[in-house]
Parts: C-alpha cells; structure tokens; sequence
C-alpha cells in the first residue's frame, strides 16, 4: 500500500504529477457584492410587465365590446345613416342623378300649394288651424295625422308634406317613410337622456311643435331617393335646415327635414 502521510515525499511526488497532468488552474471567480436593492430590479422589471399586460387586455376588451351605445341608433328604428355613414359620405346633397333630374317637378311653392289644395291629400286637415298648447304639449285634437300610424303634424306642415308625399308616391310608387315626427315633451327629455348633445333641449325641438320630421334611412341612404327629396323638398316647404347640413353649427342631421314657412312664423313670434 503507498503511504498516505501528506507529509511524506512520496505523496508530494504524487500530488505534483497529479497537478502536470490536470494542467494549470484556472482563476477561482470572485463573487460580486451586489447592493440588496438592484438585487430587485430584474425582478421589478418582469412583475410591471406582466402588470401591464394584463391591465391592457381587459381595456382592450371593452373597447370591442363597443360601451356606450352610438346616439345615432334611435329607439324606436333607423333614423338615418350610421356614424360611419356621416364620416364616409361625401356631401351632404349629392349630384342628382339623370332620373329625378328628369322627374316632374313644381315651379314654386304657391303652385305646390294650389295643387295640395285641389287634391286634399288631407281632409278634414285645415292648414289655417294652429293648435293651442306649448312645445312638446300641444292641442291633439289640433294636429292632423299622416299616412303613418301615430304620425302627426301642425295642419299647415301635415298639409304640405302630405302634397310632398303625392308627389314622391308618383315617382316612386311608396309613401315616404319616415321614424318621427310631432314629439311630446316626455319623448323630448327621453331622447335627451339617452342622445346628449345629439338632441335638442326638451322645450325648444321643431318636432315639439309638430313642424318636423325624422326620414328613415331607406330614404336618406338611396342616392336617388335622397336626390329626389332635396330636389323637391324645398318646393313644398320642407327642407334640411342649414345648422343640420354638413359643417353647420349643429350635428350634422341629413334626415332632419323641417316645414320652413312654420319655422320662421315661430322665429320672429
């Protein structure tokens, strides 16, 4: 047995050739001390992401799921186009198109007048009455009603329109469509409830004096259609008001037709 005394110069001759053999060693590394504090910011660093990523998710989320309903979805049908619809379209009349162009159309509104009157598109309606009551609260038995269930309009606007809409189931062989019309005072506060700046103050709407109406998006979204109405419209006294055309002071409202001899008896009342 060799010797095992560490000692002895035997082991030491054995010690060395070990050493020869295995090579010279390398540098024992020294450890770092690195101060507690940065020992954390890795770790800080991988917690804020995942902190993120996960906050980031559920608001993504939300953002799909759409929130807070468009105003321009009214409540009871479509009340023209949709909010993509406004951004996309590029004016508010378009360029009429070659078949109203050659549609009949009445010289003036006096012709238009006298023609209504010969039809009585509505008897028993007469245009001189103005019903008692304020806005949103007005007389029912001094409004007339239109072709459309609980349509009503003040005499002299239902009349008119109602010569307008002859005119348009001539042309196209339908009655004008449309979602609103006279709104009482309840509806006006509702729809201010739900709409916001996209509906006039309760009190102070044109519908609340039964002298417009609201056309369903059938009409507003047939470039022909639309054509048509904003040709003729006008001869009939009804138009879209200028604050609701595009870059008005008001929402921009294409459906929005109001009877604009009515509309300026009650400006300058």
């Amino acid at each position: 047995m060799e010797p095992q005394d560490p000692g002895s110069p035997a082991f030491e001759s054995r010690r060395a050739r070990r050493e020869a053999e295995a090579g010279p060693r390398r540098p024992r590394r020294r450890a770092v001390d690195v101060p507690r504090q940065h020992r954390w910011a890795p770790r800080m660093a991988v917690l804020g992401t995942l902190a993120v990523a996960t906050i980031a998710m559920p608001l993504s989320a939300a953002g799909l799921d759409g929130g807070v309903p468009s105003p321009y979805e009214p409540e009871t049908g479509p009340e023209g186009p949709s909010a993509l619809d406004l951004a996309t379209a590029p004016s508010t009349v378009p360029a009429v198109s070659e078949a109203v162009a050659a549609a009949p159309r009445v010289a003036g509104r006096s012709a238009a007048a006298s023609r209504s009157s010969l039809r009585e598109p509505l008897p028993g309606c007469d245009p001189e009455v103005r019903p008692t009551g304020s806005n949103g609260q007005l007389d029912p038995h001094g409004l007339c009603a239109l072709w459309q269930p609980d349509s009503y309009l003040r005499p002299d606007a239902a009349v008119a329109l109602s010569a307008l809409n002859e005119a348009f189931r001539a042309n196209f062989g339908r009655d004008l469509c449309l979602v609103s019309s006279y709104r009482s005072l309840d509806t006006q506060v509702s729809l201010k409830g739900t709409r916001g700046a996209f509906a006039a103050r309760p009190g102070t709407s044109m519908h609340g004096w039964g002298l417009a109406i609201d056309l369903c998006s059938k009409e507003t979204g047939s470039r022909e259609v639309y054509d048509w109405i904003n040709l003729n419209g006008p001869v009939y006294g009804w138009d879209n008001p200028a604050w609701a055309k595009r870059g008005g002071v008001g929402a921009y409202e294409p459906w929005h037709f109001e009877y604009t001899q009515g509309v300026e008896e009650m400006d300058g009342a």
